[in-house]
């Protein structure tokens, strides 16, 4: 409310007021009665709607203040940041001259260091360049002489020392020719050499060759031998894994019946390569398969063949158990790079829940991303947890099921993801990752498990 409405306000109280005190009238006789006027009601109406009215201007310029107050308080804070961030930009820029300077004088200090070098290079070569120049000077004097012997001018000398220089001239160019023949037989000696080197590695892959494919023969031929007539009458016996039927002359990859001993016969695929068969346990490719299966499910195996599938732990312990195994693993990132890694390793049964022990080292580049100690680490699912975390089950924590000793170094069979991978955390060690080769959070593209007896390696 503006200051002359007030005064107006203020007038008009006072106004009002001046008419509800009592009033004497003056005047006439002594001793007459006084008489008092009191206000009209109407102007006590007045001057209340009058002090209303002042109220509510009061109250109205009152909250307008504030309102001022606040726009003001929330212009002070933003001007506090602004300035707060001004200083912290000034420390930044401060700190970024500091170090241009640093990087300044280091650069200065190397530009002197560069400067000297050169000096030093450049006095080396010069001296270099008169030594080079006394020493063509000292041949010169040498030609000189040896020619002034040669043709007898310019020295009092005899047919003997002529002779004498000749000889030594015929004797340092025999000596030149003899150091020839010798460096030239020495490189047809080299040469020989590596042709037969190359003939033994020859002769030796010749051996190996026929020593498999006698023991093989050795093989069939006890076989024969112990089997009943029932079993003589019986077609040939099924290939107890793909490295058999590799020996068998299969060479081509894809899909076959195997029955290892005291099994069933089952189908298998199989990678044929130039050194074996191997037989592949667990394909990861493009999702299209929910790893997250049960303890029955990963124990008699799920999916297709031809696509992603988890062979069975059943399965993969009837192959195995026969003799001394390798375990490969392939796995390839988004950008198509490919990293393998293999073990010696044996697979319990189903009495210590599938528990898998590496036998040694790892081969290829990468650091072990499955448990290398002593003890077996056993077959652990969300549904069955056998892993070796007391308050945690890994299999629910990371999806999946897998060998898990402590949840966090590899899990081959976790959630597929499709890049971009998740941004939290926690979903993504969830995915197929090995932690020794792009991270913890990393999710594979591809991944890929096969065995074979171990001398498939040796012979590689």
């Amino acid at each position: 409310m503006k200051v002359p409405l007030a005064n107006l306000l203020c007038i008009t109280v006072l106004a009002s007021s001046g008419t509800s005190f009592p009033l004497e009238k003056r005047g006439a006789a002594t001793g007459k009665e006084k008489r008092v006027q009191y206000a009209a009601w109407d102007d006590v109406n007045v001057l209340a709607h009058g002090l209303l009215q002042l109220g509510q201007g009061l109250k109205e310029h009152v909250d307008k203040t504030k309102g001022q107050v606040k726009d003001i308080t929330i212009k002070m804070k933003v001007l506090d940041v602004t300035v707060s961030e001004l200083a912290k930009l000034t420390q930044r820029l401060q700190e970024d001259s500091e170090a241009l300077k640093a990087k300044a004088q280091s650069l200065e200090e190397r530009e002197t260091l560069v400067l000297n070098v050169s000096m030093d290079l450049r006095e080396k070569t010069e001296a270099l360049l008169k030594d080079r120049k006394k020493d063509h000077e000292r041949m010169n004097k040498l030609e000189e002489k040896v020619d002034g012997l040669m043709q007898g001018e310019g020295l009092e000398a005899t047919n003997g020392n002529y002779s004498d220089a000749r000889t030594i001239q015929w004797m340092l160019e025999a000596q030149n020719k003899r150091i020839d023949d010798l460096v030239e037989r020495i490189k047809q000696q080299q040469e020989k050499l590596d042709k037969q080197n190359v003939r033994i590695r020859t002769l030796q892959n010749q051996i190996q060759l026929k020593s498999e494919w006698s023991s093989l023969k050795r093989k069939e031929d006890e076989v024969h031998l112990n089997a009943s007539s029932e079993q003589r009458d019986s077609p040939v016996a099924m290939a107890s894994d793909c490295h058999e039927l590799f020996l068998r002359g299969e060479t081509t990859s894809g899909l076959y019946t195997i029955q290892p001993t005291n099994s069933e016969p089952f189908e298998v695929f199989c990678e044929m390569t130039p050194e074996g068969g191997w037989t592949v346990i667990q394909r990861r490719q493009d999702g299209s398969l929910d790893f997250n299966q049960l303890w029955q499910a990963y124990q008699t195996g799920f999916g297709s063949l031809n696509g992603e599938f988890w062979l069975g732990l059943e399965k993969i312990h009837s192959v195995s158990k026969g003799g001394n195994y390798i375990l490969k693993v392939q796995f390839s990132d988004w950008r198509d790079e490919v990293q393998i890694i293999s073990y010696p390793f044996r697979l319990n049964g189903e009495e210590s829940n599938y528990s898998l022990r590496i036998l040694g080292s790892p081969a290829g580049n990468l650091e072990s991303a499955l448990s290398t100690k002593t003890s077996a680490v056993p077959f652990s699912t969300r549904d069955k947890d056998n892993d070796q975390k007391i308050d945690l089950n890994c299999a629910k924590q990371l999806s999946g099921g897998w060998w898990f000793s402590n949840c966090g170094r590899s899990n081959l069979n976790g959630r597929y993801f499709v890049t971009p991978a998740p941004k939290q955390r926690h979903q993504r060690k969830q995915g197929v990752f090995w932690k020794t080769w792009r991270g913890r959070y990393y999710p594979l593209k591809t991944t890929t498990m096969k065995i074979a007896p171990a001398e498939i390696e040796n012979k590689s």
